[in-house]
């Protein structure tokens, strides 16, 4: 690892261009560029730098730059670099899955179309990406019968020229059989161009026209024809990726989200032409390297216009702080594009549909990474090293208290081990409501309580136990590392549990929310992890984990409470039955679908208390409707 100011460079000019950053192999690791060089490179080199800047820094040992004349000149270099070297800090996108393409083989003498899923290659012409490849294979379909060119393999096409014969696509008129001479060679790659065409300008008018033909074979009374053109249209609607709402024709854009977590970001796409969504994508983002000076969006749009063609109107959910990148696509392809942020009306809306997208992908690739053990272990070492750990934290429990103004005190323990959720290991912790517990005092009770239980269970001889088919203890098991929800004064309420207690061999540590802190009781100032750590990844998930088990806890808390002041004021109902009525119920969501004659099938109870029942719900529900979800009382108007 180098030391950047061994390499740092003096004389830098002050004018745009484009730097890149070498590795001891001579490797470019990354590629900038900027307004000022010798600002943005000064930058790098001063002491209070992001951790992912240090982390390049330190992976280079030297750097170079190339003076432009203009800052849309520095994109057009760095988009080429980046393209040509695929450096390691530069945005490292990731599909979330292996999208669809139409594909027009323009560099053949005869260009045939296929369905491909494999890398691009020059000379090709490509339509998509579809979301849907069984839509997306009836769309087929239906452009050989409109533009019959050839889609049989080389090898067939061989074939059926040797014997003089078309295949079955040549006889049902989904290919014009050029391998027979039915068509020239240059009428077939016209006719291949016109399919270009049509494909390139969006698939608004392949509507019209077939439904035009539906139309004609109905009126002739050819209702068979019909039925199928019917069937060919639909399944054209549901390839094209319509939304749920109709988009208005005169729409034509890119439409592009991101959302962002720790470690992670997400961009999706929706290609609209026309009114019609001709295509959507999702990447994944890698996060860990990409230097903080960085933009985050025009680093995307970078990566996402070297694999696709932009619309002249690129709209997008973050603020766009220059016009530069535009002007550099203007350039590029030759037409005015313009890249802005909609603040209403129709395009914000669909925006924020293509965003839920981007939030969708990220949740779904996190939580397929947050099963990978060597993720796991990597974050479990960071979190070691940052938090000056003697051993890696194999088994972390995590403590949350959840309360209604000091009523209906719950607490909820969770589990990771090996930096998984180890659902069998959670505890739920009852408090007593009849003493007045605040969360730093409920932290205290329920951190005492499961750490009295590790110590009246650590010396049993576990392997006795379990060869002998006894019940395993549930505490036995020590963690190397306690996180309790909250900040100094949760941690230390923890902290004086263990001192009573005698425990001085377990790390604890307290998880504030505002920041994102870790506290450590004996300390006065917290410790920060790194934003996009994999170590405060993993501390959220715990946090968050153990705020769940928590709430669902108090939530069924709370109801069974409300059931029981509901029974409360129906006469005539003792003790026992109230209690056969909380016991086969459970709550008041629970109580209030119940029919009198399922209310009457409880042991104790009658058909006359039942129909008392009923007409005591009745009448509350006249007074006032509750929120189960939040025990909320919502006046009834």
């Amino acid at each position: 690892m180098a030391d950047p100011l061994s390499y740092r460079p003096s004389n830098i000019p002050d004018e745009p261009g484009v730097y890149r950053f070498f590795n001891e192999k001579n490797e470019v690791v990354y590629v900038g560029k900027a307004r000022s060089l010798k600002n943005r490179l000064n930058s790098y080199f001063q002491k209070n730098v992001g951790e992912k800047t240090y982390r390049m820094i330190h992976a280079a040992n030297r750097v170079d730059w190339t003076v432009v004349r203009t800052e849309v000149e520095a994109l057009q270099l760095e988009f080429t670099w980046i393209k040509e070297e695929n450096p390691a800090f530069n945005v490292q996108f990731k599909d979330d899955k292996s999208y669809p393409y139409l594909a027009l083989t323009m560099d053949e003498e005869f260009p045939r179309l296929l369905i491909t899923r494999r890398a691009k290659r020059k000379g090709v012409k490509y339509f998509g990406p579809f979301a849907h490849a069984w839509a997306l294979r009836s769309t087929f379909d239906v452009l050989l019968k409109l533009f019959p060119v050839r889609s049989c393999s080389n090898s067939n096409f061989e074939r059926a020229a040797r014997i003089k014969r078309p295949c079955l696509l040549g006889d049902i008129g989904k290919c014009a059989a050029p391998c027979v001479d039915r068509i020239s060679a240059n009428d077939h790659r016209a006719l291949a161009r016109r399919l270009e065409d049509f494909m390139s300008d969006g698939n608004a008018d392949i509507t019209g026209e077939l439904r035009a033909e539906m139309e004609r074979a109905a009126v002739a009374e050819e209702f068979e024809r019909a039925g199928k053109l019917r069937d060919q249209l639909a399944a054209l609607e549901r390839a094209s990726e319509s939304t749920d709402a109709a988009i208005s024709d005169s729409i034509s854009a890119d439409f592009i989200a991101l959302h962002q977590d720790i470690t992670h970001a997400s961009a999706s796409i929706f290609r609209v032409r026309s009114g019609r969504v001709i295509g959507s994508k999702s990447w994944m983002i890698d996060l860990t390297n990409l230097p903080e000076e960085t933009s985050l969006l025009d680093a995307t749009l970078n990566q996402i216009y070297l694999e696709f063609e932009p619309a002249k109107e690129i709209l997008v959910n973050l603020d766009v702080a220059e016009d530069s990148f535009a002007e550099f696509l203007s350039e590029r392809f030759g037409k005015k594009v313009t890249i802005r942020r909609p603040e209403r009306g129709e395009k914000s809306e669909l925006l924020d549909t293509v965003k839920r997208n981007a939030h969708h992908a990220l949740v779904q690739f996190l939580s397929k990474r947050a099963n990978d053990a060597g993720v796991s272990g990597r974050a479990l070492e960071d979190l070691a090293s940052a938090l000056n750990l003697d051993e890696l934290p194999l088994r972390i429990e995590c403590f949350d208290i959840s309360n209604i103004q000091g009523t209906s005190v719950v607490a909820s323990m969770v589990v990771f081990e090996d930096g998984q959720a180890k659902k069998s290991e959670y505890r739920r912790f009852g408090i007593d409501d009849k003493e007045k517990f605040d969360d730093t005092r409920a932290m205290h009770h329920v951190v005492t309580r499961r750490f009295k239980r590790y110590l009246a269970e650590k010396d049993l001889d576990l392997v006795e136990i379990e060869m002998s088919g006894g019940e395993k203890p549930k505490f036995a098991y020590p963690p190397q590392l306690v996180i309790v929800d909250g900040g100094r004064g949760q941690v230390n309420a923890a902290a004086r549990a263990f001192a009573e207690l005698g425990i001085t061999d377990i790390a604890l540590v307290g998880l504030a929310k505002r920041l994102e802190e870790i506290w450590f009781p004996d300390q006065s100032y917290p410790v920060i992890l790194p934003r996009h750590s994999e170590a405060l990844y993993l501390v959220q998930r715990i946090r968050d984990e153990a705020h769940r088990f928590a709430i669902t806890f108090h939530r069924s808390k709370r109801s069974r409470l409300m059931l029981e002041s509901l029974l409360d004021e129906i006469p005539h109902l003792g003790e026992v039955r109230r209690q056969a009525l909380l016991d086969h119920f459970g709550s008041v969501a629970a109580l209030k679908k119940a029919t009198s004659d399922e209310i009457a099938a409880v042991p104790g109870i009658g058909p006359k208390s039942a129909e008392s029942i009923v007409s005591a719900i009745a009448v509350s529900e006249v007074q006032y409707l509750v929120d189960t979800a939040t025990g909320e009382i919502i006046e009834n108007a």
